[in-house]
């Protein structure tokens, strides 16, 4: 099997490569490509990559390039995880929301909005050299955030992609300890949109453990996604961390304005990780890569990957993904991208059936895949109108003034990032 990481470059990438190390016999490669612009940063990255998989006598070929179709060529799958503009552009999405008030986030409100306008068209143009030069059955595996935008930008176009979180790998890994079970006996009733997801259930030998875990470690839980205890207790179930944007935005936004942003702490991690890869004598994944965050990643990429080109115990494990609705939220089109578990079958993900939904999961999650679809139409096909409606829609702006600003601050910041704004 040919794997062609596009965003190679990046510092996390090692990640990757231990979990393909370790997990060998999940996923046997044969090749792996790592394509990226940024020459330097390939070359460091690249040079661990290679000694990680000798020392760990992975008998995989890793190579580099910084042409796209070179990489994408006869490839089996290919991983895309890539930041357009990169930490400067990050840190201005998780700053100048602060302007009108609201709250700075890569994903998230008007910055994760930013994000997509500045993602989306790349990401499509990498789809378009896939479908043209990869093998006729290659998938694409986005990591790249807002990752339920971009997922459903690729499948509007036709394109065979899925999309990948680390969140509910997160969550089981998490649950697994608590429980003192082994994660694969762990399955989530995990359902929502990207970054905007609960947990309903944690079910271990055809039990939900659930509703005793929140009983007995509520304080704790609620902890683990810095939100309130009685909050929790409300829900019946957990939320993403994510969520504490939207149960929590005048707190979180207090709390931006004191602190460094997550760009800053990640340029600081970058620094450093990038001169343990310059030293050629570092043969494992450093342990200061812990900090870079996307815990779990390369287990998830591994696990959808054995999905797709495994056998049948692979495939017969739900995982979750982001994939179109089909009907199994009923309150949203067909074409909408959700995440939920789902299993491989026949050349394709079909989610499993989710319970129906409390009116308060229904109303956030139709609110914000409404703007959802508007800042989709609007990365498609520019337009300072369209910029100004999604932003008007997303459940944290609504005010028109607001919207007003918040439009207007977004294209100052990115004007050079769209071709339509040039």
């Amino acid at each position: 099997m040919k794997l062609a990481i596009v965003g190679g470059g990046s510092t996390y990438t090692p990640e990757l490569i231990d979990g393909f190390a370790r997990l060998r016999d999940v996923l046997p490669l044969e090749e792996v490509v790592l394509v990226d612009p940024d020459e330097e940063r390939l070359a460091l990255v690249g040079g661990i990559s290679q000694r990680m998989l000798a020392h760990a006598g992975h008998p995989a070929r890793l190579t580099t390039t910084t042409e796209l179709v070179a990489g994408v060529t006869d490839a089996d799958a290919v991983l895309v995880q890539l930041r357009v503009g990169g930490q400067d552009a990050r840190h201005a999405d998780e700053t100048w929301p602060h302007e009108a008030d609201c709250i700075g986030q890569e994903t998230t409100g008007p910055g994760g909005f930013a994000k997509a306008l500045r993602t989306v068209p790349v990401v499509l143009r990498i789809a378009e050299a896939v479908r043209r030069h990869a093998k006729p059955d290659a998938w694409i595996v986005d990591f790249t955030n807002p990752v339920g935008i971009v997922t459903r930008a690729l499948l509007q176009e036709g394109h065979r992609a899925v999309g990948l979180c680390n969140v509910a790998i997160g969550f089981q890994r998490r649950f697994a300890r608590i429980l003192d079970v082994a994660p694969d006996q762990v399955q989530l009733g995990h359902v929502g949109l990207n970054h905007l997801t609960w947990e309903r259930s944690v079910t271990v030998a055809g039990r939900d453990e659930l509703p005793g875990l929140i009983e007995g470690r509520l304080g704790e839980l609620a902890g683990d996604v810095h939100l309130a205890p009685e909050l929790v207790s409300g829900l019946g179930a957990l939320p993403s961390y994510y969520l504490r944007y939207f149960y929590a935005h005048d707190e979180v936004l207090r709390e931006q304005r004191t602190e460094p942003t997550r760009a800053e702490a990640v340029r600081a991690i970058e620094r450093e990780l990038l001169a343990l890869y310059a030293d050629e004598s570092q043969v494992e994944k450093p342990a200061a890569l812990e900090g870079r965050g996307g815990a779990f990643y390369s287990e998830a990429a591994i696990e959808l990957l054995a999905a797709i080109h495994g056998g049948e115990a692979e495939r017969a494990v739900p995982r979750v993904v982001n994939l179109r609705n089909d009907g199994v939220l009923p309150f949203l089109p067909d074409d909408h991208v959700i995440e939920v578990p789902a299993r491989y079958r026949e050349g394709r993900f079909v989610a499993e059936s989710v319970a129906a939904l409390p009116d308060d999961f229904t109303g956030l999650i139709s609110s914000v895949a409404g703007y959802e679809r508007l800042a989709l139409d609007a990365a498609v096909h520019g337009g300072r109108g369209r910029v100004l409606r999604a932003m008007r829609a997303h459940p944290l702006v609504r005010d028109h003034d607001r919207a007003e600003r918040l439009t207007d601050l977004l294209l100052a910041e990115n004007a050079r990032f769209l071709e339509w704004a040039a």
